[in-house]
């Protein structure tokens, strides 16, 4: 009897083992950690997988898409900074915010209100901790030094206090970065809406007439914020992978947007220019990630998005790219700011080893706003009618499921505020020029009084430079395409569900002759 109660307790002991060792297996999470990774006035031809002709080497990027899905007809809400980051955490047109045209600056208040849902809200009431990391630039609420100032700037806010309606309001449980662009003052790190340090020094870049003079804190150091902001998304990944649950983690670039400061690591390594070096360098930051999940060993269950919140902008200094042989738009006529395709088409990557297509190429049209509906499919979220607005699930594209259009139509916006919509092969661009920063420009086809058409049709299955506007041969389909769009913007909404309420309608010009 004895002998049967002692083969008994070493059965047990060996079960009790044996269940304990498979433990860390079944604490993993089902739901994949996702990691979102944007870059800054990145062009659609600075990614050699993108532009076979480019002249910038971008090995890690590239191998990023060799091992997922690479989109080729990817597009941001908006050709500018603020209003694509808006599209992102909502899913949502960033025209129907507030905001109707240009950028917020350092010192604006939140764009997103406190009661519009985020991804971060989303995935966080999904068992995810989230975290934002980079650049904001979508506005928070500085602290006054006195209620009555009229005026925000580096005098009047109280940097010892801590910034209200920033990323920890909006769904991030944890939050360490800047308020605007690496131009746009103050220098100032907030970390969990707290400034980590008092800034003393009003400083300016010298020669680098695109660095705005601002106050600036010691521990704020422009050439180094690329690599500081990427240790902090390595330290957080390696953190959160311990923890058993799933994380998101939104890391916004400052670069290669102005000031264009590689470190000495990566000057003269492009053999390009400055830009071309800069590229090298946010191309690094990409190996740094996946390098850290593979460490980790949760890089088979990590979703890692790699995109640009739109094109390439001027200050990359084209002329001297071009003696390189380097076009940052190939083959796209435009660039950041603009209604042609160099200002919003942009590469969009997805590396998903678990369940991700590898080594594909897909040529149906996505929207950077279909990111909050693709993760609330991922996630089992049943979107209402309030969130997501003009988000699609990009999930069945993403694991080959379905190769079937997710959408049927596309919104585009410039920095003037100017709209386009593309329905298939077709696109309707609603201004007489570029809405933006290229010939022919808003304030040059008023001043010289140029005659344009107001109306631009393109076929880009037949003219991906958009060369010519056949808006006299196909009539019929810029007028269904205006009904189109006017639908969109008076719904509130283009996806399926109740109507919806736009923000500031009153004195939006620029819809005036869609609607009317």
């Amino acid at each position: 009897m004895m002998k049967k109660l002692n083969l008994y307790a070493v059965f047990m002991v060996i079960l009790f083992t044996a269940c304990k060792s498979e433990s860390p297996k079944e604490s993993t999470p089902k739901k994949p950690n996702i990691i979102y990774i944007l870059a800054d006035d990145l062009g659609y031809g600075d990614v050699q997988s993108y532009n076979p002709e480019g002249k910038i080497p971008t090995p890690h990027i590239d191998n990023m898409a060799e091992n997922g899905i690479k989109f080729t007809d990817a597009h941001t809400s908006s050709a500018v900074c603020t209003p694509t980051r808006y599209g992102i955490l909502t899913g949502r047109y960033n025209w129907r915010s507030k905001l109707k045209k240009h950028v917020l600056n350092g010192y604006s208040k939140s764009l997103i209100t406190q009661e519009r849902t985020t991804i971060a809200d989303m995935l966080k009431s999904q068992g995810y901790n989230t975290a934002f990391i980079g650049k904001w630039h979508l506005g928070w609420d500085w602290e006054l030094k006195s209620q009555d100032s009229l005026e925000v700037n580096g005098l009047s806010v109280d940097f010892t206090k801590p910034v209200k309606n920033g990323p920890t309001t909006h769904g991030f449980d944890y939050a360490f970065g800047f308020c605007g662009s690496l131009d746009m003052p103050p220098y100032v790190y907030v970390e969990n809406e707290m400034p980590t340090m008092v800034p003393t020094e009003y400083t300016r870049s010298k020669g680098m007439k695109s660095w705005r003079k601002g106050l600036t804190a010691d521990d704020f150091s422009h050439i180094k914020v690329l690599q500081d902001i990427t240790d902090k998304a390595v330290n957080y990944i390696s953190d959160k992978s311990k923890e058993g649950k799933p994380f998101f983690l939104y890391l916004p670039l400052p670069a290669p947007h102005t000031p264009i400061l590689p470190t000495e690591a990566f000057l003269g390594k492009s053999k390009t220019n400055i830009y071309g070096d800069f590229v090298m360098q946010v191309d690094d930051v990409v190996n740094q990630v996946r390098e850290a999940l593979k460490k980790q060993g949760i890089s088979e269950n990590t979703l890692l998005v790699f995109t640009s919140d739109n094109g390439c902008s001027p200050k990359a200094d084209f002329k001297t790219l071009e003696t390189f042989g380097h076009d940052p738009s190939n083959p796209l006529r435009g660039h950041k700011a603009d209604i042609y395709e160099g200002g919003h088409r942009v590469p969009f990557i997805v590396e998903w080893p678990a369940k991700g297509l590898k080594n594909k190429t897909s040529e149906k049209v996505i929207c950077t706003t279909d990111f909050f509906a693709t993760c609330a499919e991922i996630t089992g979220y049943k979107l209402p009618d309030s969130e997501g607005e003009d988000s699609y699930s990009m999930l069945p594209l993403i694991s080959g499921e379905n190769n079937d259009a997710i959408r049927e139509y596309t919104v585009h916006h410039s920095i003037d505020g100017r709209f386009a919509i593309r329905q298939g092969d077709w696109k309707l661009a609603f201004c007489p020029g570029s809405g933006g920063w290229s010939d022919p420009r808003p304030r040059d086809i008023k001043k010289n009084n140029l005659v344009l058409p107001p109306l631009q049709l393109f076929n880009l299955k037949e003219d991906i430079g958009e060369t010519k506007n056949v808006i006299d041969e196909n009539p019929e389909v810029a007028l269904q395409l205006k009904s189109a769009l006017k639908k969109i913007i008076l719904d509130g909404r283009s996806t399926p569900g109740e109507i919806q309420t736009n923000e500031g309608m009153a004195g939006w010009t620029q819809i005036e002759e869609i609607i009317n």
